[in-house]
C-alpha cells in the first residue's frame, strides 16, 4: 500500500510521464527498429519497453512508499480471478458491444490494431498479459489509488484514478471499458491492499481477451 498522500496534481504529472515513456517506446519502435531492424524490430521494442518500464517504477519507488509484493493472500487471488471474471461477464459479454455499436471507427480502429498484433503474438502477449498489467497497476492502484485515497478519501481517490486510468487507453471504445475496469480494479484494491492481487486480475482478463480477440484471425 502506498501511505504517502498524494495530490491530483503531482498525480496527473506521473500519468503525463508515463504517457511520454509510452510515446518515446513507440517512436523507437516506429522511426529506428521498425525501419533498420525489421527482423528483430519486435523483440528489440520488448527489450525497451522493459527497460523504460523498469527505469519508471524504480524511480516511482525512489520519491514514494510502494509495497509492490505485499498482501498476497488465498482470499485475494480469489477475489483477484472472480474480478477477472467480472470484467469479461459485464465488459466483453455487456458492455463492449453497446460501446461499438456507439463508436464504430473506435471499433475499426481497435480491429486494425489487432491486425498488428497478429503479426507478432509471442512478444504482443508478452507486452498485453505481462509488462501492461505490472505497470498500469503499481502505477495506477498502488501509487495513484493508493496516494489519493490518503488525500481526498476512497470515493473520490477511486473516480480520479479510473478516470486517469482510462485516459491511458486513446481508443473510445477501450477508454469507455477501461473507466469501468478501473472502477472494479480499485475496489479490489481497496479491499485487498494487494498490488500483485490487482496485476494478477488485470492479466487475466488481458490474456483471455486476447485470445479470444485473435484466435478468429490466427487462420486467416
Amino acid at each position: 500500500m502506498n501511505e504517502n498522500p498524494l495530490k491530483i496534481k503531482n498525480a496527473i504529472l506521473w500519468v503525463a510521464a508515463y504517457l511520454g515513456v509510452m510515446l518515446f517506446y513507440t517512436f523507437l519502435n516506429i522511426a529506428i527498429w521498425r525501419k533498420f531492424f525489421p527482423n528483430y524490430a519486435e523483440w528489440i521494442h520488448l527489450t525497451v519497453i522493459i527497460l523504460c518500464v523498469t527505469a519508471f517504477i524504480r524511480l516511482l519507488k525512489k520519491h514514494y512508499q510502494l509495497h509492490l509484493l505485499s498482501n498476497i493472500t488465498p482470499a485475494g487471488i480469489f477475489l483477484a480471478v472472480l474480478c477477472s471474471i467480472s470484467f469479461i461477464l459485464l465488459l466483453d459479454k455487456g458492455l463492449d458491444p453497446v460501446f461499438e455499436r456507439i463508436f464504430p471507427q473506435s471499433e475499426q480502429d481497435y480491429l486494425e490494431t489487432l491486425q498488428g498484433l497478429i503479426n507478432s503474438p509471442v512478444t504482443s502477449l508478452l507486452y498485453v498479459c505481462v509488462l501492461t498489467p505490472i505497470i498500469e497497476e503499481i502505477l495506477m492502484r498502488g501509487f495513484v489509488l493508493g496516494g489519493l485515497k490518503n488525500t481526498y478519501g476512497v470515493t473520490r481517490a477511486l473516480m480520479i484514478s479510473a478516470l486517469l486510468f482510462a485516459i491511458l487507453h486513446f481508443n473510445m471504445v477501450q477508454t469507455l471499458s477501461a473507466f469501468v475496469c478501473g472502477i472494479l480494479l480499485g475496489l479490489l484494491y481497496i479491499k485487498t491492499n494487494s498490488i500483485p492481487c490487482c496485476i494478477l486480475a488485470h492479466g487475466i482478463y488481458n490474456f483471455v481477451s486476447f485470445v479470444a480477440l485473435l484466435f478468429p484471425y490466427m487462420d486467416k
